[in-house]
């Protein structure tokens, strides 16, 4: 199952040097970030709000890379908090406190307190919340986070507690608008959804608020391998691929309307973008996955190598440097289904493998599928699993068995040769 890689981690898999260097200098596994795809990625969103006010906010908890802040900073696009640690991180690359949004359950007096002093929007999720920040007697920008209908989240305001909400607002609390998070990757139900926030901001604005923010949240897919590939995967999906009992499910690896195209879809349903303008309201998205797409990789050396026997088939088994907590679909019993990369591309034959991880448990799987290796793998390879940026390597990452963190580096190019440095979060 290949996956759809970025020109410049092709560029990296095609030189002959680099990746054993940076592996040679780590001494364990590691994860690279392409930063320049970050900003290819967030400039396609803004492109998608040619019709409307927009703005990008990134999701920060897909990914704690310094170099992905600095990416959304240099490129006009806030960043979605949920804690101090993530405000202070996106304010030491750049991001500016306006340019926040604060979102999250429960938020610490600490968090809200922060929040308001740099002007941060910021997201109420409870009645208790409104009445810790109007304590602080600061001047701060707010959203409601409304309840969908028929929803059973623990997140966001009821209708009674939203009306209660909303007369409860008053100076120096500013109420901006509201927003709401939906599960799964919808663009008509996000498109709809929207459309009912109008009626709210409509409402807000008779009591005299301003009321001129929408924000739709995240939920933007990612296309990460051809449609083709991926219904042949699910229409022959065996028990016989797998090293230990399959997972129950898995993400939608293609996705036909990812990304910006997805948002682009959410503005035309029913004319979304119209009632947007004629009602001057902004519409803000927080894609998190969606900005990481192609950005970044996974990279693990292998330590050792076995071979088993089933139904009287012989495949691999490989034991790599890292754990799978470092690849953390595989902690949601589901796994990360595109083919890693065996480095470096030398000749070989077809070789069935799976990827153990270096820990004693035995559920500790980077891939329970039998993946195709083009050749056999030998100790010292190392293996490269694509567009891992997106929750993959910062969602589980745990120092079980006093393993250090695979560390993040940061890869730019050059005319002539690659260049890589760590980021800011590894120093």
């Amino acid at each position: 199952m290949p996956a759809y890689i970025d020109a410049l981690e092709r560029r990296l898999l095609a030189d002959p040097q680099v990746l054993g260097d940076i592996a040679e200098a780590v001494g364990g596994p590691f994860h690279v970030l392409f930063p320049e795809r970050v900003s290819v990625n967030i400039r396609a969103f803004q492109s998608a709000f040619a019709e409307v006010d927009g703005f990008v906010y990134f999701g920060k908890k897909a990914n704690k890379a310094a170099c992905v802040a600095r990416a959304c900073a240099e490129n006009g696009a806030g960043i979605d908090v949920a804690s101090t640690g993530e405000l202070i991180a996106a304010l030491g690359q750049g991001v500016r406190g306006e340019d926040l949004m604060v979102t999250g359950p429960a938020k610490s007096d600490e968090l809200l307190w922060l929040a308001a002093r740099h002007r941060a929007l910021i997201a109420l999720d409870s009645l208790d919340e409104l009445d810790r920040l109007t304590a602080l007697d600061l001047p701060v920008r707010v959203l409601m986070r409304v309840l969908p209908e028929g929803s059973t989240s623990r997140f966001g305001l009821d209708p009674m507690e939203l009306e209660q909400a909303i007369q409860a607002v008053s100076a120096p609390i500013t109420l901006s608008g509201f927003s709401f998070h939906l599960s799964g990757y919808d663009a008509v139900a996000r498109s709809e959804q929207a459309a009912a926030m109008v009626g709210h901001c409509r409402r807000a604005r008779v009591n005299g608020h301003p009321a001129d923010t929408i924000s739709i949240g995240g939920g933007f897919g990612v296309d990460y391998l051809d449609a083709s590939t991926w219904t042949e995967f699910q229409n022959t999906l065996s028990d016989k691929w797998f090293h230990t009992k399959p997972p129950g499910d898995y993400y939608p690896y293609h996705f036909p309307v990812p990304g910006a195209a997805m948002l682009a879809a959410v503005l035309a349903h029913n004319d979304l973008a119209g009632l947007l303008r004629d009602n001057g309201i902004r519409l803000a998205v927080e894609p998190g996955r969606a900005l990481l797409d192609r950005a970044g990789s996974s990279v693990f050396r292998v330590q050792g190598v076995k071979t088993r026997t089933t139904q009287g088939n012989p495949y691999d088994i490989l034991t790599v440097d890292g754990t799978s907590l470092s690849l953390s679909e595989q902690w949601f019993d589901s796994e990360y289904l595109p083919d890693p990369v065996l480095w470096p591309d030398t000749p070989g034959h077809l070789t069935p493998t799976c990827v153990g991880a270096t820990t004693c448990l035995e559920s500790d799987l980077l891939s329970r599928r039998r993946i195709p290796l083009p050749r056999r793998a030998r100790t010292g390879d190392l293996l490269v699993y694509p567009n891992t940026a997106g929750y993959q390597m910062d969602s589980n990452e745990s120092g079980f068995h006093e393993l250090p963190l695979p560390p993040k580096v940061v890869l730019r190019a050059d005319a002539d040769r690659l260049r890589w440095s760590l980021d800011h979060t590894a120093r």
